[in-house]
Parts: C-alpha cells; structure tokens; sequence
C-alpha cells in the first residue's frame, strides 16, 4: 500500500481523510487541546494516538482512559489515585492516571460520560496543572497534552444540563471531527486490503481479495458501526473463507445492504388526473421524515434537530406514518 493512504494506522485517501492528516501534522507539535468528535468505530483514539506519535511528546506516556467503560464510583480513584488508608481497600497509595501522564498526552474517550461532580474537579485540573490524590494533602504539580473524545453532541448536553459549558470550551481548543464510513466510501477498498494484509501477515488467512460484485456490495453497505464493522467482518469472513477470493455468496444476507429503499425526488407529483391531497402531503411528510433520519444516520436527535422538531415530535410523526424507531439490520 501506498504510504500516501497511511498515517500511523489512519487508512484512506478520501477528501475528509486527507484533511485530517494535515490537522494532525499541523496541530502536533502544539501543545493544545484537542477535541475529536464522531460515531462509535471511526477510529477517534487512533487519531489521538497519532497526534501524540507526532508530538514532542512522543517518548513520553499516552494514557487513554474510557470514561464510560469505568464504573462511575471507580472513575475518581483512576483519575487521581489514592493515599494509602484512603478509604476502606486501599492498602498502598497508588498512582492515577493523570499523574501518570506527566510530561505526556492524556486521552479520554467518551467524555460525554463523565459526572457533573467530575468535570468540575477536570475542569480545576486543567486551569492549575496541578491536583491531590483523594486521602492525600499534598498538591501534585502535572505538565499533560489533553485529548478527549466522544460521539455524543456536547452542546445538547450542555443544554440537557449533563456537561458543563466552561469545560467544553477548555476541550474544544482545536476541533476534529471525523467522518462516518458511509461519508468516505472511497476508502472502503483500501481499508479492506490493509486488513487482508493483517491477516496474512498473521497467518490467519491466506485470503487474496474480494471479488468485484463482493466489494459493490460492501461500497452499498450504510455501515452503522463504521470502520470497526467493516475489520471485524473482513476477519470473519476471511477466517471462515481460508484462502481464495471473497465472492458475494460469503457475504451475509443479514448485513442488510438496502437500509432504505431508494425513494423519489421529494416533489414529484402529477395532479392532472386528480390527488388526494392528504394522501400526498402524509407520503411527502414519510419521505422527508426518512431523509432527515438516513442523513443523521437514524439518530432520532439528530434527525429532529435536521427538521428543527422537538424529538418526542419525531418519534410521534415516525409512529402516524408508520416508520420503524430502530433501523433494521
């Protein structure tokens, strides 16, 4: 492969791809933080991963912590570690994960996640560099590169009143959004042919390809869970196959490649020989509700707020028109 498709584990040559390899080179030898925003499975941490391999900070630890896999009660004592005698259990001081960062880029994945409680104690960490462990009276001075990333929209939550404003302002210094597969279809093949290549080199398959038909069908595929389904079915399917060319038959049928049927120009309508007005205006209504829902990818949010309804609005026009709440698979 082409080092032009590949930045430190980031595979494609899409326009939106492209461009984010030149923020991370611009934005690495900064020290600024970085917000990364984007669906689940579009590879947020390997973009942190590569700003800090960039950085010169790159000798020095990268310490991810994923804020929603940690119980909430947990999330403390990972942050900032503990004293020994702390509370009932902590038999030795231990480090948290902050000051283990020192000198280093701190990354946290799904900061959407986070208490109220916590944020404030982030947000006084981020303004003073500095923290106690919790038990201990002594101030801990630390020098960290922040990352942080999510796939949740921060400033709805910001107006839910479940994140903090002044902290999503420290976060988001320098933004990163990055694309959902369907929106960089053009990298599908070469992200598929880097896999395959994994795999070989593991000697897990001895997998050549796909067939053409079989990649059309993967270039029609919505892929909901984005770069991370299109690995995991690559493997499978290569596991399962040994050897040979990937032909359209391996592929499962329960991928479910017509999400959504193809649907008409949104005005399309021949009133020489009579309508139903209702009638039209209930099937334009359909039309433009799934539009709204395929363009946010069926996140109901994000579809309302394309439409600019409320989403108990949505949910109620998808039920009269008989639109199902959940895509299916």
């Amino acid at each position: 492969m082409s080092q032009t498709y590949q930045f430190h584990n980031i595979i494609g040559k899409s326009e939106k791809i492209l461009e984010i390899f030149e923020i991370i080179e611009k934005v690495a030898r900064t020290d600024s933080t970085i917000l990364i925003t984007g669906e689940t499975g579009t590879g947020k941490e390997l973009i942190a991963r590569a700003i800090h391999k960039c950085s010169p900070r790159k000798d020095r630890p990268f310490v991810p912590i994923n804020c929603a896999a940690i119980p909430e009660q947990l999330l403390e004592s990972e942050f900032f570690g503990y004293e020994k005698g702390a509370f009932t259990g902590a038999m030795r001081s231990r480090m948290g994960r902050i000051e283990f960062s020192n000198q280093g880029t701190l990354f946290l994945d799904e900061i959407s996640s986070m208490s109220l409680e916590l944020q404030a104690k982030l947000l006084r960490v981020i303004q003073e560099q500095e923290f106690e462990r919790i038990g201990g009276l002594k101030t801990i001075k630390v020098d960290f590169r922040l990352i942080s990333a999510t796939n949740q929209d921060l400033k709805e939550k910001i107006k839910e009143g479940t994140f903090r404003e002044d902290l999503f302002y420290r976060l988001n210094v320098i933004p990163i959004n990055v694309p959902p597969l369907r929106e960089r279809k053009s990298d599908i093949p070469i992200l598929v042919n880097h896999f395959l290549k994994e795999l070989r080199e593991h000697n897990k398959t001895s997998v050549r390809g796909f067939s053409d038909k079989a990649m059309e069908r993967l270039m029609q595929y919505h892929w909901p869970g984005n770069v991370r389904e299109l690995k995991n079915l690559v493997e499978r399917l290569s596991v399962l196959k040994q050897q040979g060319i990937i032909e359209l038959d391996d592929i499962p049928s329960s991928m479910g490649i017509s999400v959504i049927p193809q649907m008409k120009p949104l005005v399309d309508i021949n009133i020489k020989k009579g309508i139903s007005f209702h009638t039209q205006v209930a099937e334009f209504e359909r039309r433009l509700l799934l539009e709204a829902l395929e363009q946010a990818s069926w996140v109901k949010e994000k579809a309302a707020k394309l439409l600019k309804l409320k989403r108990t609005t949505l949910i109620e026009k998808m039920k009269r028109r008989e639109i199902p709440l959940q895509m299916s698979r």
